[in-house]
Formats: structure tokens, C-alpha cells, sequence
């Protein structure tokens, strides 16, 4: 099924009332390609209410403006952010965000009950998930026809020296490395952490490149055949035409989950719950995945989608698969300051 933006618009503007004349701005904080251009436009047209969108590359960076913003007291504030999972613990245990008012999201109904009420923010008190996914292996199967990969563990294999794509990403190396060693994919412990932080010592002679940048580009190119991937540029990168296989380790993969949140500073509250649960909308939120290609929690949309999405492994694991895995929890700065200190070790050398 192709939804058409514009016909959708429509559908949309009998069901919202709106804000435009008590709050006819609404200033947006996400990532990069996150939300189809169309989609702001028809929620505009919808609605009344014009749309700011900008963009950061990190959860760090976003973290960092928005302290900033809210420390400083200063004018200009945002209105809807969407930080992952470990972050967005973070900034409710600091009292950055506000809690959501569920009676403003008639939507949040739509949402996947397992990815509701997870550690980082039991009872959703302030996000509504958006978006999920997982880091696992990926095989170039045109270059590896014939490379059996089952395991974290098969990744220290002598043969793939020099040959390792890995994401530039301290948890995921680290929770990668701990798997392999059977401990806690999340563990506070220093002394597991060190044993992690060695362990990604004796990975170094396999690595390639470190990129988080644009991960599924050095497969697009050739530059490297096996190594990491989010399942989103995985899933991009099969939709150019690579023969490229996504395989979730026996010891689990990791999860991640971005969610739409309301910082504390916010201006525009009604209009931000309006916006998010424009988002939660089936028709709205099938159209997005189908455009963008990346999975969202969206129980009604999914029903949407043509089989070749919504039957796809990569995008939408398995319950048990799902169940195996491992999610990003916030650490506290402490034991995150021990991580980064290896870290920053381990990319000196």
C-alpha cells in the first residue's frame, strides 16, 4: 500500500484541532532524515502549526544544546526532542524533560506493548517510543559467500584482520565485547569493564575503520565486506541492491530505541503532544516507515505496509529475537566516565 502524502494530509485535518491560534510555532530537535519533509508540511496544513526542524548527529550533542539552552535561561528553547534510550534516562534523572500528559495523546494506544515501559523510562512517564532498531553483523554474502558467522564471538577470527567495519560507538563496542566475555551487556562493574576494554584491545588487529558516520557506505563501496550495522542502514543498504546479510548473534543483539520527549524548558507544550501524537497516527507513521525504511513501534501501522517491509526481518525482528536482545540502559555519569576513559585508550592506539 503507497500512501499519498497529500491525500493523507487530508484524512489527518478532521482530526486535529487547531492550536494555530494560541501557539502557531513549534520548534523540533531530531535527528537527520527522521521526519519526511511531507510530514511536517500536511501536519502544518493540518494543524496551523509551522514547524522549526533542526538536526544533531549525536545524542551527546543534543544532550549538550539542550543544557545549555536550559542552564543558561535562554530565550530559545525546543519543543519536541528525540533522544535514545540511555539518554533519555539521563536527562530525567536531571529533570530535564516534562512529564507527558497521556490524555493529549489519544494515540499512544497504537504503540507495541513490548516496547513500552522498558528501564529507561518504566511507565513512560516522558517519551513516547518513535523508533527502534538493532546493531548486529553484517556479511557482504557476493564477497563472503561462504562465512559462517553465528556469534560476537566469530568477529575475533584471525581471518577477518584488517576487514572489520565497526560503528564509532563507545556502548555498542563495549556491550559487543562484555557479550562475548558472558557478562552484563549494561554492567557497572570497573572490573568487567576492563576486561571488556581488553578484549576490544586484541579486536583491534581486525579493524578496519571506525564509522558512525555513515556505516553502510564502506559496504556500498567495497571498502568492507563484514563487520557492524544498525539495522536501518542495513536494511538501505540491501534496498540498493547489496547481497548483504544481517545476522543477530547468539548472545543477543543490541537494541536501541529513539523517543519523542518534551524538554523541561519547553514553550509550546500543547502543540508539542500534538505533534507527537500526529506521529502516532497509523496512516502517518506506515508512510513514514515506508519513505525512510526504518522500523517504529507502531502496532496499526504495521498493518499498513506492504509485506516486503512488514515481513522483513531486519527492520522487524522476531519476538524471541527481540527477547534475546540487550538494551541500551543509562549507566550514570560515574560508570560512564570509566567506559569513556577506556574508550578514548583504546582509539589512541
Amino acid at each position: 500500500m503507497k500512501l499519498k502524502w497529500s491525500s493523507l494530509a487530508l484524512l489527518m485535518a478532521a482530526s486535529l484541532p487547531s492550536l494555530a491560534q494560541a501557539q502557531d510555532r513549534l520548534s523540533v530537535y531530531g535527528w537527520a532524515e527522521y521526519i519526511p519533509d511531507q510530514v511536517i508540511r500536511d501536519f502544518t496544513k493540518a494543524t496551523g502549526i509551522k514547524v522549526d526542524y533542526a538536526s544533531f548527529d549525536s545524542n551527546e550533542a543534543l544532550y549538550a544544546k539542550l543544557k545549555l539552552l536550559q542552564t543558561s535561561k535562554a530565550k530559545e528553547s525546543y519543543d519536541v526532542i528525540f533522544p535514545s534510550s540511555y539518554m533519555l534516562s539521563k536527562m530525567a534523572r536531571e529533570e530535564m524533560l516534562l512529564p507527558l500528559d497521556k490524555s493529549k495523546l489519544p494515540h499512544f494506544n497504537e504503540l507495541d506493548e513490548g516496547m513500552l515501559n522498558r528501564d529507561f523510562d518504566p511507565e513512560n512517564k516522558y517519551s513516547v517510543p518513535y523508533a527502534f532498531g538493532s546493531t548486529a553483523i553484517a556479511i557482504n554474502r557476493d564477497d563472503l559467500p561462504d562465512a559462517k558467522m553465528t556469534s560476537w564471538a566469530d568477529l575475533w577470527d584471525g581471518r577477518w584482520k584488517n576487514q572489520l567495519m565497526i560503528t564509532d560507538d563507545i556502548r555498542e563496542s563495549f556491550q559487543m565485547a562484555l557479550l562475548t566475555l558472558g557478562y552484563s551487556a549494561n554492567t557497572k562493574d570497573p572490573a568487567e569493564i576492563k576486561a571488556a576494554y581488553e578484549k576490544l584491545i586484541s579486536l583491534q588487529n581486525n579493524v578496519l575503520l571506525y564509522n558512525s558516520d555513515n556505516p553502510r557506505l564502506p559496504y556500498v563501496t567495497g571498502e568492507a565486506s563484514v563487520g557492524l550495522l544498525w539495522s536501518d542502514q542495513a536494511y538501505k543498504t540491501q534496498q540498493d541492491g547489496i547481497n548483504l546479510e544481517y545476522v543477530y548473534p547468539e548472545e543477543g543483539a543490541i537494541f536501541w530505541v529513539d523517543s519523542a520527549a518534551i524538554p523541561s524548558n519547553a514553550k509550546s507544550i500543547d502543540a508539542a503532544h500534538q505533534f507527537i501524537d500526529y506521529l502516532l497516527q497509523p496512516e502517518v507513521a506506515a508512510g513514514i516507515m515506508e519513505e525512510l525504511g526504518m522500523a517504529m513501534p507502531n502496532k496499526g501501522a504495521k498493518g499498513l505496509l506492504p509485506p516486503e517491509i512488514a515481513e522483513n526481518s531486519v527492520l522487524f525482528p522476531s519476538t524471541e529475537i527481540t527477547a534475546n536482545g540487550h538494551f541500551q540502559d543509562d549507566l550514570g555519569d560515574e560508570t560512564l566516565a570509566i567506559y569513556e576513559q577506556y574508550w578514548v585508550k583504546l582509539r589512541s592506539q
